[in-house]
């Protein structure tokens, strides 16, 4: 989001050049830079057993977990949240492995590994199928590169194939 007005006095915000971060929008009433603000999401891999829960919500591809970070909230436990809430599964450790912008939502993901022993799942209404798949499969069903779902998959193949016996 981009402010044209100030958030807090409703004055009209003019660019000016503040240090490092360039030209940004100022209130000159209220003596205040006011940055583009963004969403943060998370997007989750749930992982049981070597497989990962995929799921879909009316796009033409499989996806992951998704979901916004509530103010005062960690994205490791909205994750968990999240995972509870679509999925109705139990999950536990979970695990940043990278954030990614989505500039076309303006929205930061920050993209997490969780672990569960859950195997059946209870759909949210947001959510109309999800299936177990095997971590490489499920590489060939998603959004391909550079999407942040095909990226979080990624380092779930890796962290996968580093335990390995």
């Amino acid at each position: 989001m981009r402010y044209f007005y100030c958030p807090r006095c409703g004055g009209k915000l003019t660019q000016r050049l503040l240090g490092d971060e360039g030209d940004v929008p100022y209130c000159a009433n209220c003596h205040r830079p006011w940055f583009d603000a963004f969403s943060t999401c998370i997007l989750a891999a749930v992982v049981r057993d070597r497989q990962v829960a995929l799921l879909r919500q009316g796009e033409a591809h499989w996806g992951l977990v998704s979901g916004y970070v509530k103010p005062g909230e960690r994205a490791e436990d909205a994750a968990l949240r999240e995972i509870q809430e679509e999925l109705g599964l139990t999950a536990r450790n979970p695990v940043l492995v990278g954030t990614y912008p989505f500039a076309q939502r303006d929205l930061l993901m920050v993209g997490l590994i969780a672990e569960t022993d859950g195997a059946g799942f209870r759909l949210s209404s947001e959510v109309e199928a999800a299936q177990w798949v095997p971590v490489r499969q499920a590489l060939e069903m998603v959004y391909p590169p550079p999407s942040s779902a095909f990226s979080v998959l990624q380092a779930c193949m890796e962290r996968l194939e580093r335990q390995r016996p």
